[in-house]
């Protein structure tokens, strides 16, 4: 193995089939099939529909992967791949391809956290993490605000959603204006056009909320008093102007996440913030992070929007700062766990300590 260690990573933790390949702090490649057309009809995700399409495009994607790097499988030194959290039964086909990968190849393999990976991607964008920094994920199953003092070993949660995720809202409203699946771009691309007229609430923002969820988010009340205002305009027969209701809202929804993420960081004394995640991609979330962190004298780091959404560079990117550091690589036992903690940042062994020492037990 090379000083920088050439990093297979595969996610497969909702609809992406992602496969990247890191070599050290360099992205190679960033392979997505995607099967969210496949969902679009139903309005949402559905588990089974996902995993199927996880099993058709597996392969095809790591041999275009390997394609496109220019490299062989052969010339991997570890596996990465997300063993949770997620959809059970997608995370299991991405945990079995590469623990395949891994003993068919003799290289360690490391079941790594989706939400660290989400972290971890900014390294291949920006270089190095400054130790600790302040992370704000966003997507459609979470909203945490976690102080990353090591990606590979220790993420510490101050926060995170108690109903709604900010992406979830977003689909959500989306649907309750007539836009598509998936509704955050939807919703971003209609606000463009819109008037910030309209004063939804900020969910767990003031008295005694804010006490008792100082870093915790809830969008839940925002989402309904959206379809709450939509269905009364409705009701007296008046035009609903979708793009005034996506801007006001989506205005709603990047004030809390970067106030709290501002006070987050003066309070712990961090100078630095991530974004990352789905919702990150969201041009009002990232210029109104960057007006607020700028006031506050606070250095933004965001990837650009293909890494903030589910992929696998940010998976094979973990993995190449597990094996640069010397962690364990975790046994061919561990699971694909869909409520796996962000505190385990990855499935250390409980069984043989690498594929490569099981394949050559004895």
């Amino acid at each position: 193995m090379t000083d920088e260690p050439l990093v297979l990573g595969i996610e497969t933790s909702c609809d992406e089939t992602g496969v990247g390949i890191v070599r050290g702090e360099t992205l190679l490649v960033d392979a997505i099939a995607s099967s969210v057309d496949e969902h679009a009809r139903f309005g949402g995700v559905v588990p089974e529909v996902a995993s199927r399409a996880h099993l058709e495009a597996m392969v095809p994607t790591i041999e275009r992967a390997c394609a496109t790097a220019g490299v062989a499988l052969t010339d991997l030194d570890g596996i990465a791949v997300t063993s949770g959290p997620g959809l059970a039964g997608a995370l299991m086909v991405g945990v079995a391809s590469a623990k395949a990968l891994g003993i068919g190849l003799g290289v360690p393999v490391y079941g790594v956290n989706h939400l660290a990976s989400h972290v971890a991607v900014d390294i291949v964008e920006h270089g190095p993490l400054p130790e600790p920094t302040m992370a704000l994920l966003v997507s459609g199953g979470h909203s945490s605000l976690l102080l990353v003092p090591d990606v590979t070993d220790d993420i510490r949660p101050l926060g995170s959603t108690i109903d709604d995720a900010a992406g979830e809202a977003f689909d959500k409203v989306a649907r309750v204006l007539g836009l598509p699946f998936p509704g955050g771009p939807h919703i971003d691309r209609a606000a463009r056009d819109g008037a910030i007229e309209i004063d939804f609430p900020r969910g767990l923002t003031s008295g005694r909320d804010m006490e008792r969820h100082r870093y915790d988010f809830s969008f839940s009340g925002l989402k309904t008093a959206v379809s709450r205002w939509v269905q009364a305009r409705q009701a007296a027969g008046e035009d609903v102007p979708v793009a005034d209701v996506a801007a006001s809202f989506q205005e709603a929804v990047t004030d809390v996440l970067t106030r709290k993420a501002i006070l987050a960081c003066q309070e712990q004394g961090v100078g630095h913030l991530q974004i990352g995640g789905g919702v990150a991609a969201n041009t009002r979330l990232r210029a109104m992070a960057q007006e607020r962190c700028d006031r506050a004298g606070i250095q933004l780091r965001v990837p650009r929007p293909g890494l903030c959404t589910d992929n696998g560079a940010m998976v094979a990117s973990l993995g190449a700062q597990m094996m640069a550091k010397g962690r364990v690589p975790s046994g061919l036992d561990f699971p694909a766990d869909s409520s796996m903690p962000v505190t385990d940042v990855h499935n250390e062994p409980a069984g043989p300590a690498s594929a490569h020492d099981a394949l050559h037990a004895g």
